[in-house]
C-alpha cells in the first residue's frame, strides 16, 4: 500500500528525493557592515584591489588576461562583466568589492529597488546568490524632453559555491523605449565603479 502512495505522490509532486532545497529572502546591509567598507575603501588594500581590477577589465577589453580574470558581456541592449574568486582575492576582499560596488552605483544617482539571497541546490551543489537591483531615479522630463535613463538598469550578484565564493557579475541593461534618452557610454559606467 505505501508504495501505491509513493507513486502517486511521486506522479503528482515528482521524485521527492530529486528535488533540490531552494529558499529566497530579502535582507538590508546594517550601518555597521556600510561603515566597514567605507572604511575598507579608504585604505590601500582597497584602492589598490579596485585599481586591479580596473586595469584587468581593461587588459581583457585587449584579449589580455590578468588575475583576477575579468570576462566581459557587450551587446547593444546590455553591457556588463564578471570577475572570477582567484588570487589576489580573498572571501572578505570579494565581499567588499561587492558591496564597495553596490555604494559608488547608489552615488551615481541610482536607486535601489532590492537586495535579495537565493539559496538552492542544484546537482549536488549549494548555490547561494545575492543579488542588488538599481534603477535610474524616477523623474517627470520637461514638456518635449526625453527621459533620462543613466546607464540603464543595473544588476550586480555575489555567487557562492558550496560556501566558496565563485564570482561576481554587473550587468547594465538599456531601455529601446523612445521616451527615454540614449544611455550613457558603459565606460563611463566603468570609470565611476571603479574611481573615486
Amino acid at each position: 500500500m505505501a508504495n501505491y502512495f509513493d507513486g502517486l505522490l511521486n506522479k503528482v509532486f515528482g521524485n521527492a528525493s530529486k528535488l533540490g532545497v531552494s529558499h529566497k529572502e530579502n535582507f538590508a546591509l546594517t550601518s555597521e557592515r556600510i561603515q566597514e567598507v567605507n572604511e575598507w575603501l579608504d585604505e590601500s588594500e582597497g584602492e589598490d584591489l579596485l585599481n586591479r581590477l580596473y586595469n584587468n577589465y581593461y587588459f581583457k577589453k585587449n584579449q589580455i588576461n590578468e588575475r583576477p580574470q575579468v570576462h566581459l558581456f557587450s551587446t547593444k541592449y546590455a553591457n556588463g562583466f564578471a570577475i572570477t574568486f582567484e588570487d589576489p582575492l580573498t572571501p572578505e576582499s570579494f565581499n567588499n568589492v561587492f558591496h564597495a560596488f553596490s555604494a559608488r552605483i547608489l552615488d551615481m544617482g541610482y536607486k535601489q529597488v532590492s537586495l535579495d539571497r537565493k539559496i538552492e541546490e542544484k546537482v549536488g551543489k549549494v548555490l547561494e546568490v545575492e543579488k542588488f537591483y538599481f534603477k535610474p531615479p524616477l523623474q517627470m522630463p520637461e514638456e518635449g524632453q526625453l527621459i533620462s535613463q543613466l546607464f540603464g538598469n543595473v544588476a550586480l550578484e555575489k555567487v557562492i559555491t558550496d560556501n566558496q565564493p565563485s564570482y561576481l557579475k554587473l550587468l547594465a541593461t538599456v531601455y529601446s523605449d523612445r521616451l527615454y534618452q540614449d544611455a550613457w557610454p558603459f565606460d563611463d559606467f566603468m570609470d565611476r565603479l571603479f574611481k573615486k
